[in-house]
Formats: structure tokens, C-alpha cells, sequence
């Protein structure tokens, strides 16, 4: 019988401080750095200007059949988990854009990524190899990584745009001259204004860069001063939109960073021809996602295919692979990490609709039997937790839970800690469970069972523990 053991996390926040964004890490890196750098993090080549691209002529050229190469070279120096953290973020092109780093073979023109002296890259393609320093004692993480990777594409920081000043103030007096050119406006050919300004963009500097009076804007946002601004986990949605603009990318993706949303496969990018074969890369800040499909449209002979992947490609596990059917409900599911890919493959008068959100602890249960438990059982659960777990059979079959132990706080109505399960293809709703009882054997009415547990800050008991089974529907 296959265990999943379940680890249930402190309830905790996400806030980052301004300490905290893509600017604060850079510059704290690249001090001391012997790279004559501009803007923070910009290497600057003797033969030309750091920020010069006339013509677009510092963009990677696209091959016959569309795609973008950038051979890369890996130094060895790197751990395997911060490999890992470099590829994923280079994972998240090759999933939504016409982009991809591939590892070099005799390739003249191409990127050398080593642990130099900080967090700094060339901007755009400047012939030959060329270093991406990513240190490794500060430098390797998702945010950090596309940043610079986004450099190497030829992107310049957003708060440099040619239009910048409609939507941030630069407040100069809290500039030093000698890093006022930092902020100088940029009139590159790779500018994007066409699309709007992103004050999420993982290319936006913290509103406090270069500042010389601690606690003292250098940037800020208008007419609203609080928006947040500058973030470190990676490209906005609007990022993903600027690449494939840039780089004449006809692929239908959108990318999803808010800890909550939706995704609806009628309006997902304008800017595609072909929306056949659509994404999604759902990346909330922490925890997991929760995504729960709402309506699915596919009229009598027409074709509609959803995939869900536990991960950023396709390469990663698969959480689901259906057809879209009449009269069969798609099944919530839960990711392992913070990141979801949903694929849907159309004749284009198929639709679907969903919405996502984050929880702390769960997961996909998708094994033929197994054993469930609350965090901590047989001993006590932990306080102030929230799990989700969906458990999902194949079409045709049900799913059986047996529980062998329930023991949880009391209270009428439980409405302090308590078991919730959801018959996913039922008509009546959930069913909660607490105190100390003997729970049935509950069989479902259809493939998948969703299961939620909540405890509050006071009283813990000993949990439960549910083994579960697929059975015939016969």
C-alpha cells in the first residue's frame, strides 16, 4: 500500500519588504564587483554603449521554424539544486514563448553563465561568448535569474522606459549624482510601450534604488504612491507579453502570478493567431495552488482536451489528462509546489472556465489506494491549519475511504476543527465531520473526493487517519 505523508505547514505570511526586491538582492551582490557595470547590474562592453541596440540588432535571431536559440554554457561550480533553480527559470520561456536556451554545442555566439562577481549580464546579444555572472552565494533564485536572463534577451529596466514619467516620479533629490544616470530615460529599440507600464515587471526597480537617505523614495508610483513596486519570484504576466511581442512569438500563453484568479480560454492573448493549443503557468508566491474548473463548454462533435502538469512543462508529472466530456465534472487539483501548467487543445469552439487560489498544505492523491493522515497522527494536529487533498480515479471508477481513526475537537455544527468531504459528482454538498466517532465507509458518485481539514488556534486532538481504495462503478 503506497503511504502519502502529509506535512502541514505554520500558518504564515507572504509580505516581502522592500528590502527584499530584485534591486535590494542585486545591489548587495554586486558590491565590491570589479565589473564596470551600468544600472545596477548591466555589463558594460568598451566596443559599444551598455545600452545601444540600434535596429534591434543586439535580439538572438529566430531560426526557420520560429524558435529563438541561446546556446548557454553551465559552469560546473554550481550545486545541483541551483542548477536546477537555473533551469527551471529558464523552463518557464521554452513553456510560453518562442524562446529557448539550449545547452551550447559549437555555437560562437553564446551565453556563459559562471559565479563571478555578482548578479549582472550584457544586454542583448553582443557576439561571441558572453557572461551572465550569477554568484552563488546570493544570486541563484527564479527572480534573479530571469532578470538577468531577460537582459541577455536585450530587456532594459522598466523604470528606464521612454515613457516612464506618466506613471513613477524619480525623485532626484534623493539621488547621488553619481548614480543619476541609473535612472536615465532609455530610447532603445527593444522599449516596449506599445504595452502598458508594469509595475510588477521582475525588471522594475524597488521604489528606494540608489537612495542616499535610508527610508527615502527614489521612485514612485503615480498617481498612487503605495502600489507595490519591484518583486522578486519571477516574470509578470506583462514580461511574458513583452518577449513575445519582441521576438514575434505566435504562441497563446498567459502566465498567472497573483496568489489568487482566473483563467478563461476565450480572452486568454489577443495577441495569437492560434489558440488551438493555449497555456497557462499558474505561479503563486508560496504554498500551493487550488485550481477548481467551473464550466467547460464542448457542443455535440466538436474537441476539447485539458492537461494539468505538477510543475512549470510538460515534462513535469501529470496531474490530469482528459477529454473534455459532456456530464463529466473535471476535478479539482492541487499542485505539490507553487506551480501549476494547464494546456487546453482545441477546433476552437470548444471553452473552459476556471479559478485558482493558494493554500498551505495538501495535495493530488492519484495512486489506486493509500493511507491519508492529518499532520502529527497518531500524537496531535497542529493549530491554525487548512489542508486540501483531492483524491482522483480514473473515468469509471469511485473511490472508497475506510477511516481506521478520528479523533477531533468537538463543537456543534463543528465549527471549530473539522473534516469536510466533497462528493465531487454528487448533487447534495459537503458533508463535516468532528469529534470522536466512527465515520462509515463512504463510497463516491463519481471519480474524485475532495477533502479539506481546518483547526483553529485551540485544542488539538488526535486526527484521523483514512485509507482509500478505487473501486468499480459497477
Amino acid at each position: 500500500m503506497h503511504v502519502h505523508t502529509v506535512n502541514v505547514q505554520k500558518r504564515g505570511t507572504t509580505n516581502i519588504d522592500d528590502e527584499d526586491d530584485v534591486f535590494s538582492i542585486i545591489s548587495k551582490n554586486n558590491k565590491g564587483s570589479k565589473k564596470l557595470i551600468h544600472q545596477g547590474d548591466i555589463a558594460v562592453r568598451f566596443s559599444r554603449s551598455a545600452l545601444n541596440c540600434p535596429g534591434k540588432t543586439c535580439l538572438w535571431p529566430k531560426s526557420a521554424e520560429g524558435l529563438v536559440f541561446v546556446p548557454y554554457t553551465l559552469s560546473p561550480e554550481y550545486t545541483a539544486a541551483e542548477a536546477e533553480v537555473i533551469f527551471s527559470a529558464m523552463e518557464e520561456y521554452t513553456t510560453l514563448t518562442c524562446l529557448r536556451f539550449t545547452k551550447r554545442k559549437t555555437e560562437t555566439d553564446h551565453v556563459q553563465i559562471r559565479s563571478l562577481d555578482g548578479c549582472w549580464s550584457y544586454l542583448g546579444k553582443v557576439g561571441g561568448p558572453q557572461d551572465l555572472s550569477l554568484v552563488k552565494s546570493g544570486c541563484v533564485s527564479k527572480g534573479i535569474v530571469q532578470h538577468e536572463l531577460n537582459h541577455v534577451l536585450g530587456f532594459i529596466h522598466e523604470h528606464t522606459r521612454s515613457d516612464r514619467d506618466s506613471y513613477v516620479d524619480i525623485v532626484w533629490a534623493n539621488i547621488p549624482d553619481a548614480y543619476a544616470s541609473n535612472f536615465a530615460k532609455s530610447e532603445m529599440a527593444t522599449d516596449t510601450p506599445s504595452l502598458r507600464y508594469d509595475y510588477t515587471s521582475v525588471m522594475h526597480y524597488g521604489r528606494y534604488a540608489f537612495s542616499n537617505v535610508p527610508g527615502q523614495a527614489t521612485i514612485n508610483p503615480k498617481p498612487d504612491s503605495t502600489v507595490p513596486i519591484g518583486q522578486r519570484y519571477g516574470l509578470s504576466n506583462l514580461d511574458l507579453q513583452k518577449i513575445n511581442r519582441l521576438y514575434e512569438c505566435d504562441v497563446c500563453s498567459a502566465l498567472l502570478c497573483d496568489p489568487s484568479g482566473r483563467l478563461n480560454s476565450v480572452n486568454i492573448n489577443p495577441m495569437s493567431s492560434d489558440k488551438s493549443l493555449c497555456v497557462w503557468l499558474i505561479r503563486v508566491p508560496a504554498n500551493k495552488v487550488f485550481l477548481q474548473f467551473e464550466t467547460t463548454d464542448t457542443p455535440a462533435g466538436s474537441y476539447g482536451h485539458i492537461k494539468v502538469y505538477n510543475g512549470a512543462s510538460r515534462t513535469s508529472p501529470q496531474l490530469l489528462n482528459r477529454l473534455c466530456t459532456m456530464g463529466i465534472e473535471l476535478p479539482p487539483l492541487v499542485s505539490f509546489g507553487n506551480v501549476m501548467l494547464v494546456e487546453f487543445s482545441s477546433d476552437g469552439t470548444s471553452s473552459f472556465t476556471a479559478s485558482y487560489s493558494t493554500v498551505i498544505c495538501g495535495g493530488t492523491l492519484m495512486t489506486w489506494n493509500g493511507t491519508l493522515t492529518s499532520a502529527g497522527f497518531p500524537i496531535k494536529y497542529p493549530s491554525s491549519a487548512d489542508c486540501t487533498w483531492t483524491i482522483v480515479a480514473p473515468v469509471g471508477y469511485r473511490i472508497l475511504l475506510n477511516f481506521t481513526s478520528f479523533s477531533l475537537e468537538s463543537s456543534k455544527r463543528c465549527i471549530y476543527d473539522y473534516l469536510s468531504i466533497y462528493d465531487g459528482s454528487g448533487s447534495s454538498g459537503p458533508v463535516r465531520y468532528c469529534g470522536t466517532r466512527k465515520i462509515p465507509v463512504l463510497v463516491s458518485s463519481g471519480s474524485w473526493i475532495l477533502m479539506r481539514f481546518h483547526t483553529d488556534k485551540s485544542v488539538q486532538s488526535m486526527g484521523f487517519e483514512v485509507k482509500y481504495m478505487w473501486v468499480t462503478s459497477s
